[in-house]
């Protein structure tokens, strides 16, 4: 039975590229009953897109997404950097789908401010070519690295990241992805938005941020080239899904414990209905 959810947050999947869990995603996609699907930037990689590298997988996902339109889920495509020839278009919309560069939205009454994140990326804003340089030298990272994780995975070691050991170790990249989160929620905490949602830095996140003019909670829907995460809302709840361990990660302890309780709510109501159904028939 597929799972309800009432919005959907997928960023950074990068179709086009060796990197891409796109087997992963569609598994992901097949299991869920979304009204809403925002794709928050870099879905497919323009930038490294080659006629030769575009598996059978990687249009599946599109096609998929496509029938989720036309069955009436909305569809919010917001661009990235990888996939910034889009915004040469903007504010398109056919059917259930739009293309937008940013998005705000009401949700369960609160202000939510959505955006790709490059726009905090000065290497992409004033040097593209090395921008550029640097995305096809993490493409041929992760494709040596899927094959030492095949290795591993024969001898029966634990998967192994090369990329996110040296973005844990690097202290710039550290410092990185600390300033864009403190960035992007103190932007959001003067404009008055509850919640931001980025993408862009692989990182999936999500935690409260408190400064002297006030409070926000900022969400990162992390990547599907090695995290394997979405964001989620349902039922008054954001959480982050971490596709290989299928565990959801919360704000805080209580938000754990409401949805634990609504999952034996929900798992009662369909125990109840179906014994219904069998006195009937």
């Amino acid at each position: 039975m597929k799972r309800k959810v009432d919005l959907v947050i997928i960023s950074d999947v990068h179709l086009g590229t060796y990197g891409c869990k796109a087997k992963e995603l569609l598994a992901y996609l097949k299991s869920i009953k979304p009204k809403k699907i925002i794709l928050n930037g870099d879905f497919i990689d323009i930038w490294q897109f080659k006629k030769s590298y575009f598996p059978a997988t990687h249009l599946e996902i599109i096609k998929h997404i496509l029938n989720l339109s036309l069955k009436g889920t909305e569809v919010i495509y917001i661009t990235g950097n990888h996939d910034e020839f889009l915004r040469k278009f903007p504010k398109v919309q056919f059917g259930n789908i739009q293309i937008v560069d940013k998005l705000v939205l009401t949700v369960d009454y609160k202000k939510v401010w959505i955006f790709h994140g490059d726009v905090f990326d000065l290497s992409v804003q004033h040097s593209k070519w090395i921008a550029k340089l640097g995305g096809i030298g993490y493409d041929y990272l992760i494709r040596i690295n899927n094959l030492s994780n095949w290795v591993l995975k024969q001898f029966g070691y634990e998967k192994y990241s090369f990329s996110k050991k040296i973005k844990n170790s690097v202290k710039k990249a550290v410092k990185y992805i600390n300033d864009f989160e403190q960035t992007a929620a103190e932007l959001a905490i003067e404009n008055n938005y509850d919640y931001v949602i980025c993408g862009h830095i692989h990182q999936p996140q999500i935690k409260k941020v408190t400064t002297n003019k006030g409070e926000c909670v900022y969400l990162n829907s992390g990547d599907w080239i090695e995290n394997l995460t979405t964001i989620e809302f349902h039922k008054g709840l954001w959480k982050i899904h971490h596709y290989e361990t299928g565990q959801f990660e919360y704000e805080n302890q209580e938000d754990w414990l409401k949805n634990e309780l609504l999952e034996q709510d929900e798992q009662m109501f369909e125990n109840l209905m179906e014994s219904i159904q069998i006195k009937i028939k």
